[in-house]
């Protein structure tokens, strides 16, 4: 199990803080944008009693919400192919599980998101990366890249849109040759969508469930981690019209009983949120992520690519090794008595040695303290003994 590159160098944090250093956090997509209103009230409107196992697919009430507005956002669903699972992590290690069988493979765009690399090791699955590059914003590769590593055993391609690490958003025709490949191949289309809203040109993605033809080849990975900015609710959605998957999914989802019961019961709340909380939010993110853009171009060295959707960004830094600056800025810089901790992109790929000179930035910060934390990397990289 490898260790998560978002999370391993916390007990230097940890060091840094005791001594009364102030840490920016970009190493973890955790937004200081608070949840809606809907969700605590909910939450307090909520007393049974005995705070109980809930069904194992979830509450009836959340998968019916759910559906409804799945369908109303132009993805018709009925509530028996939604399953509420424990965040997108569970959605993502029981689409996994139900699919593959150990030794199975996977086509994953790298850089990808590190734990798809944990879940597939977790289970016994195969991750085959397909590189992406900086240089062209981390942009799809031609299907025909696909085509020359899909096996016998490949199960499914696994896509994130909008994609955390980089921010890239794929279009409908290149989710059409996808769609196109799988119905070719019999194999399965996975879709991590829980970044759909944070998108700041142009409309949201398609969904892996509006493809036509793909209904027994598709799943839509969802969480509201991210959409509510309700990281620690832990509760997501696993979606699929097909029924075989389905049925095997809700043994999985047996076999842990059930997702956090309280939690559940607050998000049928906050499913009600209006429309103009989530534009407010994409509003707030799409200056974040033009600050962050701005500061980083302007730093020689730093290359940037264009950044569409969700709130993070791969960035190639002047340096000898992102794992070794990570932990020097926690260990040994200090600028005003403050340092960055951001996430080392070597963790981000499953091709040992690559993105060894890059970094993830999450740009969940406000802007007075996102231009501090730019200020800080861009000192840092001024003194930074692995400088290259």
């Amino acid at each position: 199990m490898p260790p998560s590159p978002i999370r391993k160098l916390a007990p230097y944090a940890d060091a840094a803080k005791a001594k009364g250093v102030h840490i920016f956090h970009l190493n973890i997509g955790q937004p200081d944008v608070l949840p809606p209103d809907q969700f605590w009230d909910a939450i307090k409107a909520h007393s049974q009693g005995v705070l109980a196992y809930s069904n194992s697919a979830g509450i009836a009430e959340l998968r019916n919400k759910a559906a409804e507005k799945y369908t109303e956002m132009g993805i018709p669903v009925s509530p028996e192919e939604v399953l509420v699972t424990t965040a997108g992590s569970e959605s993502l290690s029981i689409a996994m599980s139900v699919l593959c069988d150990p030794g199975d493979e996977v086509i994953v765009p790298e850089p990808m998101y590190a734990n798809y690399i944990g879940f597939s090791n977790a289970i016994g699955v195969k991750i085959v990366p397909l590189p992406t590059h900086i240089e062209d914003n981390f942009a799809l590769p031609p299907i025909s890249e696909f085509e020359k590593v899909v096996t016998d055993r490949t199960k499914a391609i696994l896509i994130c849109n909008p994609n955390n690490p980089t921010g890239t958003i794929y279009s409908e025709e290149q989710l059409e040759s996808l769609r196109e490949l799988a119905l070719s191949k019999n194999i399965t289309l996975i879709a991590d969508e829980v970044y759909r809203e944070f998108v700041y040109s142009g409309s949201r993605p398609k969904s892996v469930l509006e493809l036509q033809g793909l209904e027994n080849h598709s799943i839509m990975i969802d969480s509201v981690s991210k959409r509510f900015s309700l990281c620690g609710a832990r509760v997501g959605f696993l979606v699929s019209r097909n029924a075989e998957f389905n049925a095997c999914a809700v043994r999985f989802a047996q076999a842990r009983l059930s997702s956090p019961t309280l939690e559940m019961h607050g998000v049928l709340g906050a499913m009600d949120t209006p429309q103009s909380y989530f534009e407010e939010v994409r509003d707030e993110y799409r200056r974040r992520r033009d600050l962050l853009v701005k500061r980083l171009r302007a730093i020689p060295g730093v290359i940037c690519p264009d950044i569409d959707g969700a709130f993070y960004a791969t960035v190639r830094l002047p340096i000898d090794d992102g794992d070794r600056f990570a932990q020097w800025l926690l260990e040994e810089f200090r600028h005003n008595n403050k340092t960055v901790m951001v996430a080392p992109a070597s963790g981000f790929y499953s091709t040992p040695g690559h993105g060894k000179n890059e970094v993830r930035i999450a740009y969940v910060l406000n802007e007075s303290d996102l231009n501090e934390a730019m200020d800080c990397i861009e000192e840092a990289l001024r003194v930074y003994p692995g400088r290259v």
